[in-house]
């Protein structure tokens, strides 16, 4: 499976862990950057073109890291097409993708460890969308608003 990462300096650890675990699994990544550390970096740099290359590629998925996630999320969900989520247990890294279809996962690098952040990743990328009637109305329903400003 393709997956593409991003992250801003709070993130690059984790990411770098990251990157190592996934390909280890057996998935082709794409790493938006940052490469070396940088305090004073700038998270959409990195994270806007992570989510582009999921919406660019369907079928791939995305994954965006900094202190807390809630930027990166912000970031990645401005792309036409994705359904960032922010991830902080494996319920709702399970729920972001069986009733979101969410497409890119975000998580905060201060906020877990780095296994847990590694079980997080496993978890949204192994869990298939329900896709249940009203999870699709729903999805529709957002991406009715995306495109043309109405539900």
């Amino acid at each position: 499976m393709r997956v593409h990462i991003g992250s801003d300096h709070a993130g690059l650890e984790l990411k770098n862990a990251l990157v190592d675990h996934l390909k280890s699994s057996g998935h082709d990544v794409v790493d938006h950057g940052p490469h070396v550390y940088d305090a004073l970096d700038d998270y959409p740099v990195f994270c806007i073109p992570a989510a582009q290359g999921v919406a660019n590629e369907k079928g791939s998925f995305g994954i965006v890291l900094g202190g807390s996630g809630n930027g990166e999320q912000m970031a990645a969900n401005k792309v036409k097409g994705i359904r960032a989520a922010l991830v902080w247990s494996v319920e709702t890294a399970k729920l972001a993708r069986e009733h979101n279809d969410a497409n890119v996962i975000a998580i905060g690098g201060r906020m877990h460890p780095i296994e847990v952040c590694k079980e997080l990743i496993d978890v949204f990328l192994a869990t298939p969308f329900s896709n249940d009637e009203r999870h699709i109305r729903r999805i529709g329903q957002v991406s009715n608003f995306e495109t043309n400003g109405s539900i």
